[in-house]
């Protein structure tokens, strides 16, 4: 996972966009559940629409960063959701196995997250189920690296995610039933330098991280003005093309006990 520090906040500006693909994800999920673990589940913002899906369920949430952890305790009044800190990529259980494991917009951060997907489904009773954004060749991120190397950054963590078809073949076992797709969202984003705010949440962290003082305002306002050449305002708002790929892994009858 990255060890650059979180903004909850800043997160969370676009809490709506980014829980959207989420509730698309759960929709897809069969069944019912009593106990669900939320992998990665930052400041807590995943429990609502969890809650929404399975209103009977215990709802445990792990993220590696304490700021989304301290986030989501404060904020979740919910008197069935717990949250601890700890690396969810490598999250086993300890003990009973829960119904359902879903993480949002996680394993992008995690190298070779594909291999770690099996036994990560074999901790879950019931079904396994996760989304992963898929924009890493938009302009948002292809400015983002070329801008970085003029800055002498060229070794920062870039997020891994893979095509549809290699998630399919790496959950599609014996005793499973595994759905996968990807859909295209156009978010309408208000306010000036609307893409910038988005990535500056998640995707450029990384970068941003790297820099300080004159240097990072520098980069700043370059990157600030080509993405608004790249995502132009207008009227009604700033379109943000966004690519998602989405899976759900699901025990056959037979292979539940």
């Amino acid at each position: 996972m990255t060890s650059h520090r979180w903004d909850p906040s800043q997160y969370l500006r676009y809490g709506d966009e980014r829980t959207r693909p989420f509730l698309d994800l759960l929709a897809r999920v069969p069944g019912d559940a009593r106990t669900v673990v939320d992998l990665g589940c930052g400041p807590g913002n995943d429990v609502e629409p969890l809650r929404a899906r399975w209103p009977e369920a215990a709802i445990h949430g792990v993220d590696s960063s304490a700021e989304m952890i301290d986030r989501a305790r404060a904020d979740v009044a919910d008197p069935r959701a717990t949250f601890a800190v700890g690396d969810a990529a490598a999250w086993r259980p300890d003990g009973e196995r829960p119904d359902v494991i879903v993480s949002n917009a996680m394993y992008q951060w995690v190298d070779r997250h594909i291999d770690l997907l099996p036994a990560t489904a074999d901790g879950a009773a019931r079904a396994f189920a996760f989304q992963v954004p898929g924009n890493q060749d938009a302009p948002s991120h292809a400015l983002l690296w070329r801008l970085a190397a003029e800055y002498g950054i060229t070794d920062f963590r870039r997020i891994d995610v893979r095509d549809p078809a290699e998630y399919l073949a790496a959950l599609q076992r014996p005793g499973w039933t595994v759905d996968v797709w990807e859909t295209t969202y156009l978010h309408v984003l208000q306010g000036p330098d609307a893409v910038f705010e988005w990535v500056s949440g998640t995707g450029a962290r990384p970068v941003l991280a790297r820099l300080d003082g004159a240097e990072r305002e520098d980069f700043v306002a370059r990157y600030k003005a080509e993405l608004n050449l790249a995502y132009p305002p207008r009227g009604f708002g700033t379109v943000l093309p966004f690519r998602r790929i989405f899976a759900v892994a699901s025990r056959d009858q037979a292979s539940r006990a």
